[in-house]
């Protein structure tokens, strides 16, 4: 897991699939052994990184445009 606010951030698991579900790259994988689990490719090493969190190195991890959407939803719910 590399997603950097996932709950399971830097735990591994062995990868059993990948297929492309619901629009999107998943990963499947056993939860302590006994439930197929699966998430989002994207929050994995298996996933294509986001070319705009890799060339941050880790300074930002969110596009200018989803925080500006955040400042507008943000500034409508103080009226």
């Amino acid at each position: 897991m590399t997603h950097p606010f996932h709950p399971l951030l830097g735990q591994r698991f062995e990868l059993v699939d990948q297929r492309h579900t619901w629009g999107a790259e998943r990963v499947y994988y056993y939860e302590d052994q006994a439930r197929l689990r699966s998430m989002s490719a994207a929050w994995t090493s298996v996933g294509v990184a986001d070319p705009y969190v890799a060339i941050s190195a880790g300074r930002s991890y969110f596009h200018i445009a989803d925080l500006v959407e955040l400042s507008r939803a943000l500034r409508g719910r103080e009226r």
